[in-house]
């Protein structure tokens, strides 16, 4: 106490001996005061919050009882239990170029001893900051290691025809070295490995690789290797094909097409089932709007890279926004320019027949019973993601888009409308001969009149 008077005394000397005091700031005009955005005050929340991501997931489970909502249920969101308590990892790694298959073919796979962590641990961004930040984690933030990748590109022609190139620049998007849990070098795959395509040598981030043949892959590792492999898990591995691949996580049969991840955020739900869902129309502002789904996207992120690496890291949840705000930015490439004959008549018979289910900025709609579309159910009503719907598919780029359906199975768009796909000696559908059923819709309409639709599906 007699310190705190003191002290005190000592403060009233200083003044009376006219000592200034310390000059109080003149307040900010309040036409000058700048208040957090709806997106920075989310992202606030989202990193510091746990209740706040609790509830966050929670109103974005479509069915709570399948596998995907019952997993994260039971270890998302809590302030000291279940994930939260798994180091977040922030990997020192390098992106995969041909220079490093080189060396590997001899043995040899390192890091540079200068290599960093990927994130320098800067959170003071903007917007750009934020989404370059994101494409680094698309591209370099390692989800699992992979053994057969690795061993697929020993052998660079064969990788070349299973879909791993490297791009013009001798980098194979999707692909790193990075250290592991161990310390060891590994071969990881990030979320470029499926969702960049090569266009004229460029990765384009967003465009689903669809030459990419993983099912094969994990095959020929097996069957080289000696490394067992259940024969019924390998049976299905055979029929996925290019650009297909069932990564659920449950024994159901349930592969689909990659997807692009074209404006995520103009969808009402994320996966081919609506696992998740985005506001929508419940709520009215574009702005918070934009900030619930960039919150669902983010822990879709954070989830996903903590169930990819066997449940021992989670990402820092700075790098889960980032990724969030990356992915939400994609764009499709420019498309050629297109016939306009037809387009007009096209777009009137679009909106009379077609609208009703693609509707909004992206051409798709909120989730739709699967009976309703008739498609093989085995997606909507699996165990691991299953909701009984299906989203319907976004028309961004759709003629880019091919193949369709949510398993890949029509080759063109004009197959999606001809009814000859219903018929049994249909021999053009991707998963086999015989009729490819489901999605009618458009079938019954005059040859004319499809066409046109197909035209002005062309032009989006």
């Amino acid at each position: 106490m007699r310190a705190i008077v003191a002290l005190g005394s000592a403060v009233l000397a200083l003044v009376a001996c006219g000592r200034e005091p310390t000059p109080v700031s003149d307040p900010v005009p309040e036409d000058q005061v700048v208040l957090p955005s709806p997106e920075d005050r989310t992202r606030e929340s989202y990193l510091a919050d746990a209740k706040f991501r609790r509830a966050a997931l929670e109103d974005s489970l479509a069915n709570p009882d399948n596998g995907y909502s019952r997993d994260r249920l039971a270890a998302y969101g809590f302030a000291d239990a279940g994930w939260e308590l798994l180091p977040a990892w922030n990997p020192r790694v390098v992106p995969l170029t041909t220079e490093i298959t080189r060396r590997m073919r001899s043995g040899e796979l390192a890091l540079p001893p200068a290599t960093n962590p990927l994130w320098d641990g800067n959170a003071n961004l903007d917007l750009d900051g934020w989404r370059e930040l994101g494409r680094r984690v698309f591209f370099e933030y390692p989800l699992r290691a992979d053994d057969s990748i690795a061993h697929a590109l020993l052998d660079p022609e064969r990788a070349a025809a299973r879909g791993l190139r490297a791009a013009s620049d001798g980098s194979y998007p999707g692909l790193v070295v990075f250290e592991d849990l161990d310390g060891v070098a590994r071969i990881g795959i990030t979320c470029a490995l499926c969702h960049t395509a090569l266009v004229e040598g460029r990765p384009w981030p967003g465009r689903a690789r669809r030459d990419l043949e993983y099912g094969r892959v994990r095959l020929e590792y097996h069957a080289e290797t000696g490394v067992p492999l259940e024969p019924e898990l390998a049976a299905r591995m055979a029929r996925w094909g290019p650009g297909r691949a069932d990564i659920t996580g449950d024994d159901d049969e349930d592969p689909v097409a990659i997807p692009d991840l074209w404006r995520l955020l103009e969808l009402s739900a994320l996966t081919q089932a609506g696992t998740l869902r985005l506001a929508g129309e419940r709520i009215a502002d574009s702005s918070e709007r934009r900030s619930h789904d960039l919150v669902v996207l983010a822990i879709r992120q954070e989830t996903q890279i903590i169930q990819a690496g066997g449940d021992r890291i989670r990402p820092p949840r700075e790098l889960a926004w980032a990724l969030a705000e990356f992915v939400a930015s994609l764009e499709p490439p420019a498309l050629p320019l297109h016939d306009a004959a037809g387009v007009r008549e096209g777009r009137e018979a679009f909106a009379k027949h077609c609208r009703r289910c693609h509707d909004g900025p992206a051409g798709s709609g909120p989730p739709v019973l699967a009976q309703s579309v008739g498609t093989d159910r085995a997606l909507a009503d699996s165990r691991a993601r299953g909701t009984g719907r299906f989203r319907p598919a976004p028309l961004v780029a759709v003629e880019a888009a091919a193949p369709y359906f949510h398993d890949g199975s029509v080759p063109t768009l004009a197959d999606v409308l001809d009814p000859r796909r219903l018929a049994p000696e249909y021999r053009d559908g991707l998963r086999g001969a015989g009729p490819v059923p489901g999605h009618s819709f458009g079938t019954e309409l005059p040859p004319a009149e499809r066409a046109a639709i197909v035209a002005y599906l062309r032009t989006l």
